[in-house]
């Protein structure tokens, strides 16, 4: 299952795109997107995310 960022709640500080292993977090717009076509869904970018703004899709 992929996961998705809550754009009110992310800060944009990018740990999420840095603990990706498969690199399907970018940035738009000063925000974390990520592109459930290639996440594999292993949550490392959740675990990461100061802000808790990461959650299943």
């Amino acid at each position: 299952m992929a996961f998705k960022i809550d754009p009110d709640k992310c800060l944009g500080c990018g740990a999420c795109a840095g603990s990706c292993p498969v690199e399907a977090i970018s940035e738009n717009d000063g925000k974390f997107v990520i592109d459930a076509d290639t996440c594999i869904g292993c949550g490392a970018c959740a675990g990461s995310c100061p802000a808790e703004a990461i959650e299943e899709a």
